[in-house]
This record gives structure tokens, sequence and C-alpha cells, in this order.
């Protein structure tokens, strides 16, 4: 088997802020902001306490740009649903379906989600950013399809708060994972939940229910 190439200097140091990042999450996840510290995180990417600071000047400025870091595939979802095709009913399954995956299927987004709840009020500027950039761009997205699908007769018309409705079981399903951590709410199918939270919602949700 071919030897793995040996990082030079430049390349370790310019990975160096990631690696901390990276160990820095699964510290704040492990024991919160205030239990977290910063040897610990250290630790873990094997430097010293010192380096940490090199790259981020307090632990709540690595608190933050951990929580932006790992924001990032937020971003990359909205990209993804503006080169959607097709029906509003058939963007809005898709969307759903990719909200599923991010949110309740991936483990990091999972605990991000923890980490904001949890760490709100001790960062309420860093929170309201999140929410504008990442969330709220899904929201209005989802928004857009409703009343698009209004107007066009696809759907009845309803309350465009309605989105909130339509996103929530995915979000309840995510909390009650972090809650219980799958020992009593075991994780659910896939291919199941999506099923049957479709076809709850689109009863609801066309003209013509199907």
């Amino acid at each position: 088997m071919e030897a793995q190439k040996k990082l030079t200097r430049a390349e370790q140091k310019a990975l160096r802020p990631i690696q901390i990042l990276d160990a820095a999450f699964e510290e704040f996840v492990r024991c919160g902001f205030a239990g977290t510290r910063v040897e610990d995180i250290a630790d873990r990417v094997n430097v010293t306490k010192g380096t940490v600071y090199v790259y981020f000047e307090t632990k709540e400025k690595l608190f933050e740009a951990m929580i932006n870091h790992f924001s990032v595939p937020f971003q990359e979802l909205f990209a993804i649903t503006e080169s959607l095709s097709g029906s509003a009913t058939d963007r809005l399954i898709s969307i759903l379906g990719l909200l599923y995956d991010q949110i309740a299927e991936d483990r990091t987004t999972r605990e991000l989600t923890r980490l904001v709840i949890a760490e709100g009020q001790r960062f309420p500027d860093l929170i309201d950013r999140h929410h504008d950039q990442f969330i709220a761009p899904i929201i209005a997205k989802v928004d857009a399809l409703i009343l698009e699908g209004v107007a066009s007769g696809e759907f009845r018309v309803v309350p465009v708060e309605f989105s909130d409705i339509v996103i929530a079981p995915i979000l309840t399903t995510t909390v009650l994972r972090l809650i219980f951590d799958n020992r009593r709410v075991p994780t659910p199918d896939k291919e199941a939940f999506l099923r049957t939270y479709l076809d709850l919602l689109f009863n609801g949700l066309l003209a013509e229910p199907r």
C-alpha cells in the first residue's frame, strides 16, 4: 500500500484552524460551553492551549467560529433548493426530504441544534445571525412555494405561517432524538416517516387531496 503523503508544515498550519473547530465541536457537545476547557480542545489536536488562542482569541470567539463553521451545510442546502424544478408539490417534497436528511439524520446538525438551544441566552446576537443567515432563507423558500401553489390553484388557501407547521414534524423528531438519545425514542425509519409525513401534509395542503 502506498504510504500516505506527509503534510508539509505549511499544509499542517493551514489545516490547524479546521482541526481546532472540529475538536471544539466535540468538546462543546460533550460539556456545554461553560464546562468546556480550551486545554481539552488543544489535547484533541495535540497542540498547546496557546496555539488555540493564536487562531481564536477567546473561548467565546472559538464557540462563535465553530457555530458558523458547522452551519455552512445550510447555505449549501439553500443553493440546492434554488436549482429544483417541477410543480410546487414536487419541489416542496424535495425540500422536505433534504431538510430531513440535513437536520434529523445528520448527527452534526442535531448536536448543533442542541448547542443553539442550550447557549442561546449566552450568545443572543450569534443565534440571531445564525437564524437570519441559515434558517430564514429556508423558511422563506417554503413560504414562497406555498404561496406559489395557492396562486396556481395547486394548494388550498392557507396562512403563510403554515410553513412553520410544515417543518415542525422534522424539528420535533430531531428534538426527541436529542432528548432521549435514541434510547427511548428509536431512530425512525426514514422512508416510512417521510411517507406518512407527506401523506398527512398534502392531504391537508392540496386543493384536491390525493
